[in-house]
């Protein structure tokens, strides 16, 4: 277990040294790749196969699947437990995005320094969309980390998550015409199925008293569920895990901890666990007690066949382990 006292070592602008050096090799690794890419070429004979659809996170394959249906061939590139701020692209992940007719990955620089992968097969004529693209501005949380910039964890909001589900209807129709009744039926399927989660997800906070529904996690992930269902949230890092907590954070968060009479605080799937155990261990010196809830699935979903490994079974997972442990 981390030390509550033991921080990570920094580089002179406060980033981890390792977070620099993941993210120059990955730099490296998309220059050489891009580098000799010849423009895109649609596929003609899209209306007599299967649209082959590349994305990036597990909520998005899950999209495309209910929405593209018998008609699409989905590659996800991350799977249960993988990290999207810090994932750095293979070249296998490449050589998958060139082959796809179409990508969708998640946008508001969720992707990290994949960004600017997508960017340059999008100008190349690559069809290439992020799926928070049409999403109302206005509707957004801003980024503590960075202003100017928008918090990429959207699907906590079901309602937000919807307009994702619409982008890729949308786009699928304008990619392969002659299936677009297929896709609109999808769509609606689907976005039936949101709603109904929508409710479920009000009903059971409502079982939290209105003075425990504090939501305490890693990394700060749950800021568009907190807006929307009406829950207090803290994360110990910021919205992006490439952003480690020191020593001060976790200080700061164990006497908010203490003082407010937190009972539990929950550790993530995608992001190691040790954080929140030097948590713990910090509101343990302070004299109280503090459980771990459960794990959530903040930034990747469970594991291919099981409910979590679909979105709305995820939501469902995450929203009965808060309750259980809040209520």
């Amino acid at each position: 277990m981390m030390s509550p006292d033991l921080g990570m070592p920094k580089t002179e602008a406060g980033m981890s040294r390792t977070t620099a050096q993941t993210l120059i090799a990955t730099a490296l690794l998309i220059a050489g790749l891009t580098a000799c890419r010849q423009p895109f070429a649609p596929a003609a004979d899209l209306a007599q196969r299967k649209i082959r659809v590349t994305t990036t996170v597990g909520m998005i394959t899950d999209i495309v699947r209910n929405v593209g249906g018998e008609r699409v061939e989905v590659t996800g590139l991350m799977g249960p437990g993988v990290d999207p701020h810090l994932y750095k692209p293979s070249a296998r992940d490449v050589n998958r995005l060139d082959e796809a007719d179409i990508i969708f990955y998640g946008g508001l620089e969720l992707e990290g320094r994949m960004v600017e992968l997508f960017e340059k097969m999008a100008r190349a004529g690559k069809p290439a969309f992020g799926v928070t693209d049409d999403i109302d501005r206005a509707r957004l949380l801003p980024s503590a980390d960075h202003p100017g910039k928008y918090d990429p964890h959207v699907w906590f909001d079901v309602t937000l998550w919807q307009e994702a589900a619409r982008k890729v209807g949308k786009e699928l129709a304008a990619l392969d015409p002659g299936s677009q009744d297929v896709y609109a039926h999808n769509t609606q399927a689907y976005l039936e199925q949101l709603r109904a989660l929508d409710a479920y997800v009000r009903q059971q906070i409502a079982q939290i008293p209105a003075s425990s529904r504090v939501l305490i996690t890693a990394h700060d992930a749950f800021g568009y569920f907190g807006r929307q269902y009406g829950v207090e949230v803290r994360g110990l890092q910021g919205m992006s895990t490439a952003a480690e907590a020191g020593v001060a954070d976790v200080q700061a968060l164990a006497k908010f901890i203490a003082d407010r009479q937190i009972k539990a605080v929950f550790i993530e799937s995608s992001v190691p666990r040790q954080a929140i155990e030097a948590v713990q261990a910090a509101v343990r010196a302070r004299g109280r007690e503090l459980a771990i809830g459960g794990e959530l699935f903040s930034d990747a979903m469970g594991s291919e066949g099981t409910p979590e490994g679909t979105y709305i079974g995820m939501v469902r997972h995450n929203v009965d382990t808060i309750v259980r442990a809040l209520r």
